[in-house]
């Protein structure tokens, strides 16, 4: 495989939230193209079979290398890189790769009770990765664990329009349920002060969130380390965006394997982009 640096990056998820990511990748790096596929049919991930997951994941990555030629992939899901990212490492060497994990670092590095709050997908709080990554911070603060069912999905479907009204109260009920069920937050001893956000979708969420849990405590989530990383993995590599672009390609695709509304509303409702940039993927995929 030939990697060229006029290539776009690939972006994937289950769904919409991994576009919290690709929103973070272009402020990162305004150079660069983008093919975001989000999986739709699919979504979300954090409620199926690790197997499954696995499966969803490879076909995904063989398809933005075979027909899209991406030069990096961003696993923009939580649940998908808990599952399937040591793999397709293996598979893909050369291939400069980023996957996400809930920001209990940055977290702890933010705190100042040492109190967190996790909200995550069943499948990533379940997952031996996510279990490593509790383990080696665990003795730093106390850290509150919700598998939060449920949620992404409430976030995907509040992108149509006929499933929205229902979606939001959905969102607000969740929310509340899950908030209460984690604790105290405020800022004094014993409180909650830091709440991490461990799947791309709640990014979307966190006014509704801000207006439950006060302004003085921090919401995390991995949408800028993630660019960060991606900009040092690319330059790593020489692979960086000189800027000149042939100016026909189109700077940023958006694909799905579902609702081709759902998507078109979610990227003008939080990119600004136009309908245009949205397509449905082949039936292969879905």
């Amino acid at each position: 495989m030939i990697i060229d640096s006029q290539h776009p990056i690939g972006v994937f998820d289950s769904g919409i939230g991994g576009l919290s990511v690709l929103q973070a990748l272009q402020t990162e790096l305004p150079n660069e193209r983008f093919v975001y596929l989000a999986d739709n049919a699919h979504a979300p991930y954090g409620e199926k079979s690790e197997t499954f997951i696995r499966q969803r994941t490879h076909a995904i990555a063989e398809y933005l290398l075979t027909q899209h030629h991406i030069k990096a992939l961003v696993v923009a899901c939580n649940t998908a890189t808990a599952a399937a990212i040591h793999e397709l490492r293996a598979l893909h060497p050369a291939l400069p790769l980023v996957g996400l994990e809930p920001a209990l670092k940055p977290a702890l590095a933010q705190s100042q009770t040492r109190h967190i709050g996790v909200m995550a997908t069943r499948a990533t709080v379940v997952s031996d990765k996510f279990a490593r990554l509790l383990a080696s911070v665990q003795s730093e603060a106390h850290f509150e664990v919700l598998a939060c069912n449920g949620l992404a999905s409430a976030i995907e479907h509040s992108t149509l329009p006929d499933q929205a009204q229902a979606a939001q109260a959905q969102i607000a009920h969740l929310l509340q349920t899950y908030t209460q069920a984690m604790g105290r937050f405020g800022c004094a001893p014993g409180d909650i002060d830091t709440l991490v956000l461990g799947c791309t979708h709640y990014v979307f969420v966190e006014q509704d969130l801000r207006q439950l849990l006060g302004p003085h405590v921090q919401l995390v989530s991995t949408g800028r380390p993630v660019a960060r990383q991606t900009h040092r993995l690319l330059a790593a590599a020489d692979l960086l965006n000189s800027g000149k672009t042939d100016g026909a390609a189109q700077p940023i695709r958006l694909m799905t394997t579902g609702d081709l509304q759902g998507l078109q509303a979610a990227a003008q409702r939080w990119l600004g982009l136009p309908p245009e940039v949205c397509e449905a993927v082949p039936a292969l995929l879905s």
